[in-house]
């Protein structure tokens, strides 16, 4: 989540006449996140999110995430649901730019989050797998390897940065993967952005799961894979094995993972580390004046994306 679209309080106050929720009370930017604009709205009738959908978000695809999120509720699965305004219609219009009103979800982020926290982590995507099953819609992975070959030639446009170290390490990557990534491993939906400001605990209890802008059709080691990642790795300390070991014990309660799967589970590990870290360089490179969000270090990735290239998380 982020703030790129400033709201003033008579276009919100204004907006929110299309809903039945009452009087605003009190509005704030969320600064966490790098996608779309958003905003915790205090109603009358309750807490709720606002998100404006920004440059990376296709029109087109909305529908897929709403029905997504209503299909994952209609099945006890604890995420945010979208509201309907007067007309019925969950996507209206706020400074020209698509948006919706969510339903608040209760508990907040972990910073630092220990192996009873993967545990559940590891449990929620199994769950999600199964109940997407019956998910009828599917949607194209629109940041695949070809988007990520594409947003780091954006980044070889600027030339006066602090990180040209990275540069030619990510185009043998890059070639590498190309040459490397799989073709037919078991598939489905996916949540796409696993990271710890998408999913809320509360009293060291898993509360739910928010911000489905990457959902999309994929492999399930490839959710699993950017799960690692957040996860599972720390700043200064590296890998966390005993995090992985219950990410994987809580996943395979539901799910199992084929040999297939393994043997390849390495590099797809390397794809998940290489799309964070041209998207994190590109915001870098081209943040945009006045937006109230705040990139993140790509160094974070291309540290992770190193290990992965000398180890394998099921011999560490």
């Amino acid at each position: 989540m982020a703030v790129y679209t400033s709201v003033n309080q008579f276009e919100l106050e204004d907006f929110l006449e299309q809903y039945n929720l009452g009087k605003l009370i009190f509005y704030d930017g969320i600064l966490e996140g790098i996608e779309n604009s958003n905003y915790k709205i205090f109603m009358q009738e309750g807490n709720f999110i606002l998100t404006l959908f920004e440059k990376r978000v296709d029109s087109k695809d909305i529908p897929f995430f709403m029905n997504l999120q209503k299909h994952l509720s209609n099945h006890g699965f604890h995420c945010p649901v979208p509201i309907e305004n007067k007309n019925k219609d969950i996507i209206s219009l706020l400074c020209n730019k698509k948006a919706i009103i969510i339903s608040f979800l209760e508990g907040k982020k972990i910073d630092n989050p220990q192996s009873h926290h993967c545990l559940q982590v590891g449990k929620m995507i199994s769950k999600f797998q199964q109940i997407t099953k019956s998910f009828d819609n599917t949607r194209k992975n629109t940041l695949d390897i070809n988007n990520w070959k594409f947003i780091f030639s954006k980044c070889l446009e600027v030339t006066n940065h602090d990180f040209k170290d990275l540069i030619e390490p990510i185009k043998n990557e890059l070639n590498y993967l190309q040459k490397c990534w799989p073709k037919n491993l078991p598939q489905g939906i996916i949540h796409g952005d696993l990271f710890k400001d998408n999913i809320f605990f509360k009293n060291g209890k898993l509360t739910g799961l928010i911000d489905f802008y990457f959902s999309c059709n994929d492999f399930y080691t490839y959710e699993l894979a950017i799960t690692t990642n957040a996860w599972c790795f720390d700043t200064k300390d590296g890998f966390n094995k005993n995090n992985f070991d219950s990410l994987l014990n809580g996943y395979q309660k539901n799910s199992d993972i084929s040999n297939d799967e393994k043997k390849y589970f390495n590099t797809i590990l390397r794809g998940a580390a290489m799309r964070i870290l041209v998207t994190r360089l590109h915001d870098q490179l081209f943040h945009l004046d006045g937006a109230l969000v705040n990139p993140k270090d790509p160094i974070e990735y291309f540290n992770i994306l190193k290990w992965h290239q000398e180890n394998s998380v099921f011999n560490s």
